[in-house]
């Protein structure tokens, strides 16, 4: 009764009520106790003081010696001991084995030798309390991954032995067997957060079921104990394995006890080890690393049998799923908003979105090869990963219907279409490609012309075009004067000079005053 049910102050109660004469029944509504346990903790004062009065007049210290340290739970010398290690790692193994389930196994083999159950489960308290406190945490076999980034970051030397960046230290840890994970990235953003991941998972050779950080800005959008918002990239990745995240509460690091002790421990056995040494290259600091690692993971256990290399084998791969067939592709998600020309904006390229979506939120999902973009969880564009910066990617269907159709307009398909009127036409045509300063103006210009011949006919188009390159001036604007005043319609004009009288007058000179 070292871990008694009830407490001092509870006891006392109960003397005192008993003292007075009330029943069994009455004491045990007034205290919320069984009547079984007010008859057993009666039992227990009277064989420790003998009378109930003399049970009064004991300090809570005394009456605490004497009721219950005494009876503490010891093995008869006939018992056999319970095999504490074996249940604390059964236990873990799967999530639904209970103690009662291994008392009864532990009762079917020893049979009357065999602890009572009471006494089994207060034997195993009392060996795991001398645990680490972080093993008091009960973790089921390939059930969570602890990831987290060491506080200590590692230099990184040049060629001249400046120091050109310190690298982060990254590490996981699972949570039955505490199979250890080490790497050294140059930063802890996105993209070696997420490499990290997939490299640690590639190491165990499966995927867990939960995924435990705590809570990065890199993965974790917004923390919050109870809904926290992942980062879309990470919940990608962590959906492409099969595996659900759960970040610990903020401000909570019991709630991730297995990756604070690895990363003391790693901090203590591999960084402390290398701390005399220089690196010159990520490559070299992981090369340096890795045996260190695999020393930890093979280090005996102080308390229980094996090590995290062996409880790995044994306790989490076996319950572990197998990676996926398919190689995870890093994609970064960003929210974007089109712009008026209904184009989104990615690394400084733009990419075109259906032009009715024009001012509504979107996200876009980009790889080194794609480009996606979103909108309420149906993706409405595709497009090939362009590196060019300030430029354009546009799909045609995402076009409104007028810019559609003039977009479609060509230079080559312009004068195309001029000469297939009349070779006065096509000769306009080309005159306005040519002297406009900008191709977009000429290209107006011309669909101004293609109007023209909609309105006017083909053949007038071509007389007044004629007429306009006769005149010197084969413009938009003088074919459509031409044409609204029927010019193109009248008799060509003779080809010989005309002859004009002037009218006889002192103040004009003829011809022959300037011989």
């Amino acid at each position: 009764m070292s871990n008694p049910r009830i407490s001092v102050s509870q006891l006392k109660q109960l003397i005192q009520l008993r003292a007075n004469q009330m029943t069994t029944r009455a004491i045990g509504r007034a205290l919320s106790l069984s009547q079984g346990a007010v008859s057993k903790y009666g039992r227990a004062v009277l064989a420790a003081c003998g009378t109930w009065e003399a049970a009064l007049g004991l300090d809570e210290t005394e009456l605490e010696r004497r009721v219950f340290a005494e009876r503490r739970l010891r093995p008869a010398p006939t018992t056999a001991a319970p095999d504490c290690a074996w249940i604390h790692t059964e236990l873990k193994r799967h999530k639904h084995v209970t103690l009662q389930l291994l008392w009864e196994e532990y009762h079917g083999v020893h049979g009357d030798a065999a602890l009572r159950y009471s006494a089994f489960c207060e034997r195993y308290r009392q060996w795991a309390r001398r645990l680490q406190r972080s093993m008091r945490q009960r973790h089921f076999a390939g059930e969570k991954l602890f990831v987290d980034y060491a506080g200590r970051t590692v230099p990184i030397y040049g060629a001249s032995c400046e120091e050109a960046f310190r690298a982060a230290l990254f590490v996981g840890a699972l949570g039955a067997s505490g199979y250890a994970y080490a790497e050294a990235t140059r930063t802890a953003t996105l993209p070696d957060w997420l490499g990290s991941h997939v490299r640690m998972l590639e190491f165990y050779g499966a995927s867990p079921t939960i995924l435990v950080p705590d809570n990065p800005r890199v993965g974790v959008t917004k923390a919050d104990r109870y809904e926290p918002e992942l980062q879309r990239s990470y919940e990608e990745m962590a959906g492409h394995f099969g595996i659900a995240v759960i970040p610990a509460r903020p401000y909570r690091p019991k709630d991730k006890p297995k990756a604070e002790l690895t990363v003391l421990l790693v901090c203590r056995w591999i960084l402390a080890r290398l701390r005399h040494q220089r690196f010159f290259s990520l490559d070299e600091l992981n090369a340096a690393i890795r045996p260190l690692l695999d020393r930890l993971n093979e280090r005996p256990f102080q308390k229980l049998p094996g090590s995290r290399r062996s409880m790995f084998e044994s306790l989490d791969h076996p319950a572990m799923r197998a990676l996926p067939t398919s190689r995870y592709v890093y994609a970064e998600w960003k929210r974007v908003r089109a712009a008026f020309d209904y184009h989104v904006e990615i690394d400084r390229h733009y990419y075109s979105i259906p032009h009715a979506l024009v001012g509504q939120e979107l996200w876009a999902r980009f790889t080194a090869a794609t480009v996606e973009v979103f909108h309420c969880g149906q993706r409405v564009g595709s497009h090939v990963r362009s590196y060019q910066r300030g430029v354009h990617t546009t799909e045609p269907a995402h076009m409104p219907k007028s810019h559609r159709e003039h977009a479609q307009w060509t230079p080559t398909r312009l004068i195309h279409w001029g000469a297939s009127i009349g070779t006065n036409t096509g000769a306009v045509v080309e005159h306005l490609l040519k002297t406009k300063a900008h191709p977009e103006q000429g290209y107006r210009a011309c669909l101004g012309l293609l109007a023209l011949a909609r309105q006017y006919g083909n053949g007038r188009l071509e007389a007044a075009s004629a007429l306009a390159v006769k005149l010197q001036s084969p413009s938009r604007k003088s074919v459509l004067s031409i044409l609204k005043t029927g010019r193109d319609q009248h008799p060509a004009a003779p080809t010989t000079e005309l002859e004009l009288e002037l009218p006889a007058h002192s103040n004009v000179r003829g011809p022959t005053y300037y011989h």
